[in-house]
């Protein structure tokens, strides 16, 4: 059975630290960690997740996008859990939108990510997979993949400026999205 996992909060050194290669993806472990990041995904009401926000340093990722009251907008897709994701080529194109973080509780930054990316990972069934993901499920997948690294979404955005809390946000851009 699932177990729910703390999330760890900024100024944990382990969200500012590089996630290690995983070797054995079928090992009983990383089926269980698998487990268990999708069902603290689920229960943070969270798009994505990355094993470093979890306490683990290892390359293992969900994107999992579906409304919620945190993303009311957001795509409905099945969860997909990456392991070893790579990021292979990307569009030109940047595109600047709104994110938040489980490890940043009630803060919301406007951030640049490229609005398509292909990306290449291993599935937890072991098989290598490539997918070309576009807009918000791109910037979920971008966005836990810099985890993976150390980097949080401050650290991506062009200026303190583009910040705002969860309920201001809440209360102007899903509220009345024309108006900003």
């Amino acid at each position: 059975m699932a177990e729910l996992r703390d999330i760890a909060q900024l100024g944990d050194p382990i969200l500012r630290q590089t996630a290690q290669p995983i070797y054995h993806v079928q090992e009983e472990w990383v089926q269980r960690l698998s487990e268990d990041l999708l069902a603290t995904l689920v229960h943070a009401n969270a798009v994505g997740i990355a094993a470093p926000q979890v306490g683990l340093l290892y390359r293992l990722l969900v994107v999992a996008s579906r409304p919620n009251p945190r993303y009311p907008t957001a795509p409905e897709m099945a969860p997909i859990v990456m392991i070893n994701p790579h990021l292979i080529s990307h569009s030109d194109e940047i595109v600047e939108d709104w994110e938040g973080c489980l490890s940043i509780p009630g803060l919301r930054g406007l951030v640049p990510r490229y609005r398509e990316i292909e990306v290449e990972f291993t599935s937890p069934d072991a098989k290598l997979q490539r997918m070309v993901m576009r807009d918000f499920v791109a910037r979920v997948f971008q966005h836990e993949f810099d985890h993976l690294g150390g980097t949080v979404f401050l650290d991506r955005m062009n200026s303190l400026h583009d910040m705002m809390t969860d309920q201001e946000y809440l209360k102007r851009i899903v509220a009345h999205p024309a108006e900003m």
